[in-house]
């Protein structure tokens, strides 16, 4: 197994947070910019308030559901971050396929729900890369010490007092965040600004053979 830059975090459930390779991260734009008038929509499938949701591959379950505007190169680092994943969890006898890959564009005052993720199965591992982040996600109206603007929030299904459950990050662009379909997720608006804060996300589902 090849040896990644990672940091885990521990919620009951595994996050783990990867750096993106300047590489992947430079194709990853090309693809965007390169295909804007082409790219499929993808507001009907996501949980976000949010009006510009673009997908980039998709596994539909027909052939005019199926498309991909990333490069080969992506893809497969897209398998071997998963793959990493689930070595660290010590999961081995799976199958697995990435079932989509979309970015969202954030706008002032929208924002994405508390969710999960699934694909073709319930069972898989969904992510998040920071793409673009504002400079400034304007006023925090209240508990200032505590900013929520523009934040990220992972929220496991572990339970009970004292019992650590939630995983706010500090976020820099190229940071890539692993984590099960299951893991609760949301990200809070912002406000006062003409930026965009703009994430890809990859989902992939895991099956488990040699399972009674």
């Amino acid at each position: 197994m090849l040896q990644f830059n990672f940091k885990p975090i521990h919620l009951g459930q595994t996050i783990i947070k990867y750096n993106t390779p300047h590489n992947i991260f430079q194709s990853i734009q090309s693809s965007i910019i390169n295909n804007q008038s082409k790219l499929h929509k993808a507001n009907k499938r996501l949980a976000g308030k949010i009006k510009d949701e673009f997908s980039l591959f998709h596994i539909g379950s027909t052939e005019l559901e199926q498309h991909n505007v990333l490069d080969k190169e992506v893809i497969e680092w897209f398998l071997m971050m998963f793959k990493h994943y689930l070595f660290f969890n010590k999961i081995e006898k799976y199958e697995m396929s990435i079932h989509s890959i979309w970015f969202n564009e954030m706008k002032e005052n929208e924002y994405n729900p508390i969710h999960i993720h699934t694909g073709r199965s319930k069972i898989g591992l969904s992510s998040v890369m920071i793409l673009k982040l504002p400079s400034s996600y304007g006023v925090e109206y209240s508990a200032e010490n505590y900013p929520s603007n523009g934040k990220l929030e992972l929220v496991s299904n572990d339970a009970g007092q004292f019992s650590n459950t939630s995983y706010r990050p500090e976020l820099k662009e190229g940071d890539f965040f692993i984590f099960p379909y299951d893991v609760k997720h949301c990200v809070y608006p912002f406000n006062s600004t003409k930026e965009t804060r703009v994430t890809l996300s990859a989902n992939c589902d895991i099956l488990q053979i040699g399972l009674s």
